[in-house]
């Protein structure tokens, strides 16, 4: 459940509260008892850092196409075909 910061603009009074998402808003300060009572903006409480999904996935390459397989192609999967050897210029020593 997510914590939501609320602040009473009569009189200050702060509280983060821990509430669903579907539950009702509230409205009334605990403190001086007014309708003033607002839920606050407040930024993200986590941070993505270390070695995570970003340095993994993407980083300096193209992301992958939309609307495409995910598993590997079958053509893709076989290894090159060696090499043909170098002929000596089509004449033969005899």
């Amino acid at each position: 459940m997510p914590i939501y910061a609320y602040r009473c603009e009569a009189c200050g009074f702060a509280k983060d509260v821990l509430q669903k998402i579907s539950d009702p808003q509230l409205t009334v300060c605990p403190s001086c008892g007014k309708e003033s009572f607002k839920k606050q903006l407040t930024a993200a409480g986590f941070q993505l850092k270390g070695s995570g999904w970003y340095v993994t996935d993407f980083r300096g390459g193209t992301p992958p196409a939309t609307g495409t397989s995910t598993g590997p192609k079958a053509d893709s999967a076989a290894p090159a075909p060696a090499p043909a050897p170098a002929s000596s210029g089509g004449k033969s020593e005899t």
